[in-house]
């Protein structure tokens, strides 16, 4: 028997598991793809051909899975929701609040429990420890799985009821696309006037202005470099879409968003897909002389 199970070894996925292996637990992996989880079972973990194998090796499964419909598709089945009874799901992915509060009801009806547990964070984090982890759900399952999820990050904090921590991640993932493409914007202006970048730069850093993830992204966006991508562009348009479906059902007008959505669809134009989500920058700067983007 496992400690925990996980479904979905892409991008961050294969971190996570990496990381909970690495501080002693048994971890059980299954991946639609398997040739992509073998490096994991190369390092020690156990990996299965099923969901539902997984499900049945231990007694908390995490989903890190692309989207509700990859939820449905790999959870719902009949084979998985037998092996579901009696266990505890963690969604960890990025899906809206309805969908979170849908399969809630889905899995309690399979007498399992469903809690979701966005991360905010990447690859980095993931592998030091140091993600964020909103958990939406009840205080007794927050210290259920205290012991578990502060091996992925220190700060774990209840949100709210099934629902909540799903609505807080679309609002953080709709500022890392609005943050990003309000720098890019800016970036594309100045060297469309032939300014320095650097000259912009220096003086933007020590006001309050500035945001971390700028300099993060400069490197990219100049050098038109977006391969090994933190994030791939394509998911952060699926955030960035729940996130207007779901202000809108709330009453909010997501005018900022509709518009990360035209640059980030500028990009995809351009077969920027899955490079890392800086290559939204190519929405804006189509009359500069920038080097062909290269994944």
């Amino acid at each position: 028997m496992s400690d925990v199970s996980l479904l979905g070894t892409g991008l961050l996925g294969a971190p996570i598991a990496l990381r909970l292996a690495s501080t002693g637990l048994a971890v059980t992996v299954w991946n639609r793809t398997a040739s992509k989880a073998a490096p994991l079972g190369e390092a020690g973990l156990d990996v299965v051909p099923a969901p539902a194998d997984a499900l049945l090796a231990s007694p908390v499964t995490i989903l890190m899975l692309a989207d509700a419909p990859a939820i449905r598709a790999v959870l719902l089945s009949p084979e998985a929701l037998a092996a579901v009874a009696g266990r505890t799901v963690v969604q960890m992915g990025t899906i809206g609040p309805d969908e979170s509060r849908a399969f809630a009801v889905e899995i309690a009806a399979a007498g399992g429990e469903w809690v979701e547990a966005p991360v905010l964070g990447s690859i980095p984090q993931a592998d030091s420890g140091t993600l964020q982890v909103m958990v939406g759900g009840t205080a007794k399952q927050v210290e259920q799985l205290a012991p578990l999820l502060s091996c992925l990050g220190k700060d774990v904090r209840l949100v709210g009821g099934v629902g909540s921590a799903a609505a807080l991640k679309l609002a953080l993932n709709q500022l890392i696309g609005s943050l990003t493409a309000a720098f890019a914007t800016s970036l594309a202006y100045v060297r469309a006037e032939g300014l320095d970048p650097e000259a912009f730069m220096g003086v933007l850093r020590p006001s309050a202005l500035y945001a971390p993830t700028f300099d993060k992204k400069l490197g990219r966006m100049l050098d038109a470099e977006y391969s090994n991508p933190t994030f791939p562009l394509r998911l952060l348009r699926k955030d960035v879409e729940l996130f207007v479906r779901a202000a809108e059902g709330a009453g909010v007008a997501p005018l900022m968003a509709k518009a990360v959505l035209a640059a980030v669809d500028a990009a995809l134009e351009k077969g920027l897909g899955d490079g890392d989500y800086a290559a939204l920058a190519e929405g804006f700067v189509s009359a500069l002389p920038v080097p062909a983007p290269r994944l």
